[in-house]
Parts: C-alpha cells; structure tokens; sequence
C-alpha cells in the first residue's frame, strides 16, 4: 500500500478503492429486539430477487451505483465515467483481480483514457486491505440488516437510502479505513 500511496503522491493522482457486492431480497438477519418472552420474527416472501452494487471511496467521499442483476465490463465503464464526471485529475484506482477488471472490453477503455486513469490490484486473497469492503458490511449489518424487501425496487431504494446516510458520516469512512489499516 505504501508504493501505491508514493505513486499516487508523485503523480499526482487521487487514489479511489473500487468494489462490487450483491444485495438479495432475502433479509440478512442481525440482532434485534422484541418485548420481553416474544421471540422477533423476520417474514420473508422467498423470493431470490438481486442487485449488484459498485462502489468507490476516494479519501472522504464515497461513490455508487446500483445495477439489476450482475456487475459485467460495461457497469464497471459506466461506474469509471460517473468517477470521471465527479472527481476532477487523475484517478489510482485499487481493485481485486476480479475477472471483469480484467476483461478486454474495461482494459480497452482504460487505454482510451489516455493516462488519466490507472489501475493497480490489490494482493489476492486481501480483501481486508480494501475499505470499502467494510463499507458493503456496514450496509448489510446495520443499515439494511433485517430489511424485508419483497421487490427489487424497494431493495433498491432502502440500500440507496442508507448508501446516502453513510455518506454524509465521515465518522463511518474514517471506520472503513482504519478497519482496511489504512490511516495515515
């Protein structure tokens, strides 16, 4: 990490951690309270409905998108030019070496940028050293957790609702960070 930050440095480039997670209709159960002698329940539809989401962390901001059904090539080009849109300079960007970071189609627009975007992946089997890995269990577990969303719609909004809370909390982004080992 810290050849990357000298690179970032040198180059004057703003490093942004990129992820992908699903979402799914079926709840993710977390604790949670009832009166005393009734045990809480979760009803769910058993419905398998999903979401992808990708998401960037650039130093205090966070930027996402939500997808119907998987992350492919053209999500991840979509996702680089919306970071494009909002970030001005030239971006690091730190990702995993998932097989659609990899792909011909991301790798022929990385060229296409002519040097304002450069990649770097993470170490395999790391994806502590990944902030916003920690962010997507932030989400789960105490933004969304016990949500019973019956359509994908509903998901959707509840996870861009919270997604949009979380931003404007930098105490949860410091958290992210420290959790990755990545405070200066």
């Amino acid at each position: 990490m810290a050849r990357d930050k000298k690179k970032a440095h040198r180059q004057d480039r703003l490093i942004v951690f990129l992820d992908e997670s699903g979402l799914s209709t079926r709840p993710t159960r977390v604790r949670t309270w009832a009166p005393r002698g009734q045990t809480p329940l979760l009803q769910e539809t058993f419905n398998w409905k999903s979401l992808s989401i990708i998401g960037g962390l650039a130093l205090w901001r966070f930027y996402f998108q939500i997808h119907a059904g998987s992350i492919k090539g053209p999500q991840v080009i979509e996702f680089l030019q919306h970071l494009q849109r909002h970030i001005p300079g030239r971006l690091l960007i730190l990702w995993d070496g998932a097989s659609i970071h990899r792909s011909a189609l991301v790798r022929d627009y990385l060229a296409s940028t002519c040097g304002r975007v450069v990649v770097e992946r993470l170490p395999a089997y790391a994806p502590e050293l990944n902030p916003v890995e920690y962010m997507w269990g932030h989400l789960k577990t105490h933004e969304i957790g016990n949500l019973v969303a019956t359509k994908a719609w509903e998901l959707s909004m509840e996870a861009t609702a919270a997604l949009r809370r979380m931003r404007r909390r930098p105490s949860i982004m410091t958290a992210c960070y420290v959790q990755a080992e990545l405070w200066p």
